[in-house]
């Protein structure tokens, strides 16, 4: 009986598990190449945005995660682009064990970090590819976008006039 309580006070340990992981989409634009732009500065200005999104698959306890990644370089004065490249990469994850309050965060800060370094090597290859030297993106701070994200809401929501739709 002692046992039951001692295992009853432990805390459950959350579980993921990546049960697929794929490109849903993805294009690179040599523009600099289709406009026969291959002078200047070797060093170009690089933008990242990136955008997450999750969903609710049919499977219980299993969400699709989704980084959509846009990266565009430009010439160091922002007068020609160099290249584009939008990339979105899905993970299917089992999850279990996770409170309901906390799914939405663990969601877009936790999946999105086990997908990162597979995200990472595309994005280097394939503008490696493209006749660049390989892009070797920065660690992205999940937690800060998640939380970013979070005030950009409730602002929005706070400059909604009431009665509004």
């Amino acid at each position: 009986m002692a046992e039951e309580n001692g295992a009853a006070a432990q805390p459950v340990q959350p579980k993921m598990q990546v049960l697929a992981q794929f490109i849903k989409d993805m294009s690179f634009e040599n523009i600099a190449a289709q406009k026969g732009i291959g002078e200047g500065d070797p060093t170009p200005d690089i933008q990242v945005q990136v955008n997450l999104d999750a969903k609710k698959r049919t499977q219980e306890n299993q969400y699709d995660v989704t980084v959509k990644l846009n990266v565009s370089a430009k010439t160091k004065d922002g007068e020609k682009a160099i290249f584009l490249m939008e990339l979105e990469y899905t993970g299917v994850f089992s999850i279990e064990n996770v409170p309901e309050e906390q799914l939405h965060p663990f969601l877009l800060i936790e999946c999105p970090r086990m997908l990162f370094p597979f995200i990472r090597r595309i994005v280097s290859d394939v503008t490696r590819d493209g006749g660049y030297p390989p892009l070797n993106l920065e660690n992205i701070d999940f937690l800060a976008l998640y939380r970013n994200e979070l005030a950009r809401r409730a602002q929005a929501d706070a400059a909604t006039p009431v009665g509004t739709a």
